[in-house]
């Protein structure tokens, strides 16, 4: 796990490593063990390292291969790379990294290396013969690499601050973004909201040659799905899954430092810490941020998680005042700006503060296996088809009425349903998952006519790729492609990079598995319906889980932001909603009423549809960003 950035296309070679010093610098707390750079005219490498595997001096990057002809960059991990390893027996290997697998296998496979790869990664190679870089991005987006093109040159980076501290990168707003980050509180891939910048998507490849750029796929969940289990029956699919999963916890425990878990005592993560137990060679570290209020503390399934499982267990309880205390410095550890974050910093802060490089994480179970209310609501909607054939004016006076008889974010995104066209996956899911309906936009703005919506673009790019397509996913898979390419990958994924980055902490997620992913989502409907909390989950998983945990009920607490933004935070808040309606991106009236209908109870503007405007004119002003 590291940092890595680059520049292709500066033949001046002390310039090029002016500006990669300033690149490498802003991303140091990122490898807080190594630091390397590589300097050649038309190519700078640079690497910032915290050592997972082979901690001595011989990881350092970037690495060379033992022919002396390609270059390596890396940020992440091969965890199948001592299988690879035995499969390249006359490779002359130097380390016991993974890094320099990656090397050996494409000196053996070439490019084509990258689909026997499962891990997390981001990385960059320069071929000196061929005089050609190729820069990869994992299949589902667990690393991040942003990049800037400008003429001949070519900036890419870990981090979007590593690009801006170049120099070569204008500090300008992308406000063709600003309707998408104000919709979701994040930026969709491959926009960001920095003007120029762009992030590589999942699965994507970067090729350089000869001033050409060009950006292909190699792998995409439509196109990479597996219908194995379509001919199975129920019991042999609850198998395979368990197997799968096993085996991806056991991929992810290969470290040479400490490591642990974080236990909420949710399914996810009781899960993940029940099959670590099951493989690990060692007595399982597990971590679990709880609050001091009883009535809505996790705790005791935490704790009851770690006694079955004897875990060594750190149970660290805050007050929503410790938490409170942190969330400036959250802030500005915020590499992209984003309306959610600061509960993985708290956690990632207290778990590397134990001791801990690395971490298990059970994102991406509730995406895989169906366990938000979303998937619910498309299933219900599937199902009611025939109601969106009613008259359209008769649907949306109806959704209008309710919305002005019981104002509610519900309420609002009822009304948005009932006037759409159809009730199709591509019209349907991008409300559900909007936070700031259109309606609020307009206003803001004071534009009739908006920007597309690009959460409607992707999944209904995602629907065209499968009509293409002799296989069709089931509709439940349909809405876990729909989570996971937009959700996921921009909000939770980005989230939890720069916020355990920022704390040099290592956070692996087992259900993010390639293998598991392109498995479960041919898993039918009638296997996989969400009848109970992800059942085809739990029951695969047999009786590793206690039925107090399956059964649960979910917890209610929510850290008083609402309370924190007119008290605590409020001159805070206040300054930031201010500063940004003086920039002209927004209507400073309409801006003003929102926050003053925050301010005065107004059910329908929650906390989270103004807090994400007051992160974004933080970021910029911690940036010097300019509109």
């Amino acid at each position: 796990m590291c940092g890595i950035s680059g520049i292709l296309g500066i033949a001046a070679t002390a310039e090029a490593g002016r500006i990669l010093d300033a690149m490498n610098g802003a991303i140091a707390h990122r490898g807080p063990d190594d630091c390397g750079t590589l300097v050649e005219p038309g190519v700078a490498f640079g690497q910032r390292r915290l050592s997972i595997i082979d901690l001595s001096g011989a990881g350092h990057q970037p690495m060379v291969s033992a022919d002396g002809n390609l270059v390596l960059i890396f940020n992440g991990e091969i965890y199948n790379y001592r299988e690879l390893k035995q499969q390249l027996p006359e490779y002359p290997f130097r380390t016991q990294t993974d890094t320099e697998v990656i090397l050996a296998a494409w000196q053996q496979w070439g490019r084509d290396c990258v689909h026997r790869f499962n891990g997390m990664f981001a990385f960059a190679i320069w071929d000196r013969a061929r005089q050609e870089t190729f820069i990869f991005r994992d299949r589902l987006g667990i690393k991040p690499l942003y990049f800037y093109q400008k003429g001949d040159v070519l900036l890419f980076a870990s981090e979007v601050r590593a690009l801006l501290a170049g120099g070569l990168v204008p500090r300008k707003l992308n406000t063709a973004a600003f309707a998408d980050y104000v919709r979701y509180q994040t930026v969709h891939a491959p926009d960001t909201m920095v003007q120029g910048v762009q992030m590589l998507l999942p699965g994507r490849c970067i090729h350089v040659r000869d001033k050409q750029v060009e950006i292909t796929a190699y792998w995409s969940p439509e196109k990479n799905a597996s219908y194995e289990a379509a001919g199975k029956s129920y019991p042999e699919v609850k198998k395979d899954i368990h197997n799968l999963l096993q085996q991806a916890v056991a991929r992810r425990l290969v470290a040479d430092v400490p490591f642990g878990a974080f236990l909420s005592g949710g399914i996810d993560s009781s899960a993940i810490v029940g099959l670590m137990s099951r493989v690990a060679s060692q007595r399982v570290k597990t971590f679990a941020v709880t609050f001091a209020e009883e009535a809505f503390s996790e705790a005791k399934y935490a704790a009851a998680i770690a006694k079955k499982f004897d875990t060594d267990h750190t149970e660290i309880k805050l007050s929503p005042n410790d938490f409170l205390e942190l969330i400036p410095a959250a802030l500005q550890a915020m590499d992209h700006p984003s309306g959610d974050g600061p509960n993985t910093y708290v956690v990632s802060k207290v778990t590397r503060e134990a001791g801990i490089t690395m971490a298990l994480s059970g994102l991406g179970g509730d995406e895989l296996f169906g366990g938000y209310d979303v998937f619910k609501r498309m299933a219900t909607l599937h199902r009611y088809q025939w109601l969106a054939a009613l008259p359209l004016g008769m649907r949306r006076m109806a959704g209008r009425s309710l919305a002005a008889l019981r104002p509610s974010v519900s309420s609002d995104k009822i009304n948005e349903l009932l006037s759409l066209p159809s009730w199709k996956l591509d019209q349907s899911y991008p409300i559900t998952r909007q936070v700031l309906p259109d309606a609020y936009l307009r206003q803001l703005t004071g534009r009739e006519v908006l920007e597309s919506n690009r959460v409607q673009q992707i999944v209904a790019a995602s629907q065209q790729v499968q009509e293409q397509q002799q296989d069709r996913l089931p509709l439940l898979s349909q809405v876990s492609v729909a989570e996971i390419s937009t959700y996921m990958q921009n909000t939770l994924l980005r989230d939890t990079d720069q916020m355990s980055m920022a704390h040099a902490l290592e956070v692996r997620v087992p259900f993010l598995d390639y293998e598991l992913v392109e498995y479960v989502l041919g898993v039918p409907d009638k296997y996989k319906y969400p009848v109970s909390p992800k059942k085809l989950l739990t029951e695969a998983l047999g009786d590793l889980l206690p039925m107090e945990i399956i059964n649960r009920p979910k917890m209610g607490f929510v850290l008083p932001w609402q309370h924190w933004l007119k008290q605590e935070l409020y001159t805070f808040a206040d300054e930031k909603i201010q500063s940004l309606g003086r920039r002209g991106l927004l209507q400073a009236t309409a801006l003003q009423q929102l926050w003053q209908r925050f301010l005065n109870g107004d059910a329908a503007v929650t906390w989270s549809r103004v807090w994400a405007l007051v992160v974004l004119e933080n970021w910029m002003q911690e940036n010097g960003i300019e509109v």
